[in-house]
């Protein structure tokens, strides 16, 4: 049997985890930021490391930037046989307290008693909790330090879903994808997710299981190449909207980028897909009547 593939996202989220670790044990601060350049380089990477090295090796990813020798070796054990030793021995090292106090605002006895009143191992099951509102049960944490562990969680763990910051600003109009060809990818996932025709990919954030539940959909249109998934960001999750808003990553020649396809609620697109940051684009497709184009933009 093959090893199970792996998206670019698993493995920067494995670099990611590797980073959190070596953190957690006062490793020395470049190398924790060269395990964290890393993952936000392989996060963006238009072309599967996965392909990368099965058609180059180790020498194909230490072209990447940021990969060199070590981590190089490390993404090819990943991606070769779907683990990874160092984050293993890593594991075995760490202690849950020593990861938990890595966050700014959780001292070492808060984090005792976070590990042993909730039984908290992760960064992710800290998030899910602060969430839920259990972490506010333990003594010494309150609502203001429960939404101050929200937002640094957020930026923490979210660092490798937004892969380098250039996928958050989209690329001038002229490079982005046609709308129908978004909306058309958007549809086919939707479609096929509810039909269970697409891999799945078990995301580390907001899954406590560790359950396979994240369709991944790939597909190559006009030079294009996009990836599509649900959102599985913090908002997503508050708004219940991790079945219905898409992200698409794209990228072509020099350009790339991303967007987000949710359904609007209220205005002249109202129940519609609507590509943020382009509703007036939409409006035209849609074939909505120049008067009520003057109507309140959709909200999702």
């Amino acid at each position: 049997m093959g090893v199970e593939w792996k998206d670019n996202i698993d493995v920067a989220d494995m670099l990611e985890r590797v980073a959190d670790l070596l953190e957690a044990q006062d490793a020395m601060p470049f190398r924790v930021s060269a395990y964290r350049k890393a993952a936000n380089t392989i996060a963006a990477w238009p072309q599967p490391v996965m392909e990368v090295f099965t058609s180059e090796g180790e020498a194909g990813l230490r072209k990447l930037p940021g990969v060199g020798k070590s981590i190089s070796a490390a993404v090819a054990e990943f991606v070769r046989t779907g683990s990874s030793s160092l984050l293993d021995r890593l594991e075995s090292e760490a202690s849950p307290e020593q990861l938990l106090a890595s966050v700014p605002g959780i001292g070492p006895e808060l984090a005792r008693r976070i590990h042993a009143e909730l039984g908290i191992r992760t960064l992710e099951e800290l998030e899910q909790a602060a969430h839920e509102g259990s972490l506010e049960e333990v003594e010494g944490f309150g609502p203001r330090r429960g939404q101050q562990v929200r937002e640094l969680l957020a930026a923490r763990l979210g660092r490798s879903r937004r892969g380098a910051a250039r996928l958050q600003a989209a690329p001038a109009r002229g490079a982005q994808p046609e709308l129908e060809l978004l909306l058309q990818v958007d549809e086919e996932y939707r479609r096929r997710s509810a039909a269970g025709e697409l891999r799945t990919i078990a995301p580390r954030r907001f899954n406590p299981s560790g359950e396979a539940w994240l369709p991944v959909l790939r597909r190559k249109l006009d030079g294009w190449s996009i990836r599509a998934l649900f959102s599985n960001t913090a908002l997503a999750h508050q708004q219940g909207t991790t079945r219905d808003w898409v992200v698409l990553y794209f990228d072509k020649d020099e350009e790339e980028g991303q967007c987000t396809v949710v359904t609007a609620h209220g205005g002249p697109l109202d129940g519609k897909r609507v590509v943020r940051g382009r509703e007036v684009e939409c409006l035209a497709y849609y074939g909505v009547e120049a008067e009520e184009a003057e109507a309140p933009q959709p909200s999702a």
